[in-house]
């Protein structure tokens, strides 16, 4: 599917990697070719609505984190982009597939489903390995610790409780998005991972986290704070890795206080008294890491839109802290380049207007024209935290990645 889907300028691959969950609404979904796009506009939020409003199809799509520019006044993004996704872009497919429990569904306009489905079954992966490349980092340790010390200062002098500081490494060097994506998945397959391909520009996600979820007149949010290590080669050590994450005071304090912030955005938008948290400080283990996951849910009020879910809750708290306007503010004081994509979202809306969209981490954003690769890793600071020890835990999220251009096939590790 995903082999196929990549002879369009446009497309979107999303896969849950058969995470079986109870808040799973889909198993795998491609959207390819575009009838219909929604890009830049001057009235961002009135043409949104209109958009969604036209089109009662499937839609898949991006925003980036610097659409906070259009959600809060006075914010802006002065520094460097070098991969240059739009802020965001829609799109309603010509070609709509999903896999879901062994029935693949096709949809399409003026094109033989039949046809489609046989140009899927006898399409054939060209895998290619994956070159080493030489990976640096925007900022060194050095001034990573430097940067935190200063970060600290804010939160002490009372300017903010926490901030998601991130940090981007880089190289220059053709790579084939496809082949990339495929060891990425295989030595990190995650429930929101995505291909998402926009002519030259390219997301290859591995993504654990959901921003936001509607289904009727549901919403939910799972924001993640707090991150161990998996040692896989010892039993023991991995539990007690994910029983010191459970019982970190300094993880439950970062994950209680996005929990609030998610809990707050989300009562913009929900019948008041219906936002709860239906799970605190859920430990849930991947392929690299254990992870901190609440979620929290609400009911919509009536005639609440995608477009005031998107003004309420964007950007995700987990990605920025709290509180939010503010610790965006230092961010773009603090930080070296845009975020662009990363920290951003990429998902799908039905027909019957439900959606779920992720939260862009763990993944690899590349400039097909300029050979610019690009990705980023963060970590949420508090007063309690230690330098030295949020580098190491950006350096364990890269990790993969790292080892992946470092000329290590992990494929079948």
């Amino acid at each position: 599917m995903l082999s196929w889907a990549n002879r369009f300028n446009i497309c979107c691959f999303l896969d849950n990697n058969e995470y079986g969950t109870s808040y799973n609404s889909v198993e795998c979904i491609v959207g390819a070719g575009a009838l219909h796009t929604f890009s830049s506009t001057d009235c961002f939020f009135p043409s949104l609505s209109s958009f969604l409003s036209l089109h009662n199809d499937w839609i898949f799509g991006h925003f980036n984190y610097d659409l906070k520019n259009e959600i809060e006044e006075k914010l802006a993004s002065q520094n460097p982009d070098f991969v240059n996704f739009p802020d965001y872009f829609l799109f309603v497919p010509a070609i709509f597939v999903k896999l879901q429990a062994g029935t693949l569904t096709i949809g399409v306009t003026n094109q033989n489903a039949q046809l489609i489905y046989k140009e899927i079954t006898d399409e054939v992966f060209a895998n290619q390995p994956v070159k080493s490349l030489q990976v640096k980092p925007r900022i060194d340790r050095e001034e990573y610790v430097k940067t935190i010390g200063e970060i600290q200062n804010h939160i002490k002098h009372g300017d903010c409780y926490e901030i998601n500081f991130c940090q981007e490494f880089h190289a220059t060097g053709g790579i084939d998005p496809l082949s990339v994506f495929k060891q990425l998945n295989a030595v990190s397959p995650n429930p929101f991972s995505a291909y998402y391909k926009l002519f030259d520009k390219f997301l290859l996600c591995s993504s654990p986290e959901r921003y936001v979820k509607k289904e009727g007149n549901r919403i939910i949010s799972q924001p993640i704070k707090g991150t161990s290590a998996r040692d896989t080669s010892n039993k023991d050590i991995d539990l007690n890795n994910k029983n010191d994450l459970y019982k970190s005071s300094k993880d439950r304090s970062e994950n209680v206080m996005v929990v609030d912030l998610v809990r707050n955005d989300l009562s913009r938008v929900c019948k008041e008294g219906s936002v709860v948290v239906e799970e605190l400080f859920g430990v849930y283990s991947f392929p690299n890491v254990h992870q901190m996951i609440s979620t929290i849910s609400g009911e919509l009020k009536e005639d609440v839109g995608f477009s005031d879910i998107l003004k309420a809750t964007f950007p995700m708290g987990s990605m920025t802290g709290a509180p939010k306007r503010k610790v965006m503010e230092l961010i773009e004081k603090f930080e070296k380049s845009k975020r662009g994509l990363y920290s951003g979202t990429v998902g799908y809306i039905s027909p019957e207007k439900n959606f779920d969209f992720n939260v862009v981490i763990r993944s690899l954003i590349y400039n097909q024209s300029t050979d610019y690769l690009s990705f980023h890793v963060g970590s949420a600071i508090t007063s309690y935290s230690n330098p030295e020890s949020e580098y190491e835990e950006c350096v364990l999220k890269g990790k993969a990645i790292m080892k992946m251009f470092a000329g290590e096939d992990l494929s079948e590790k």
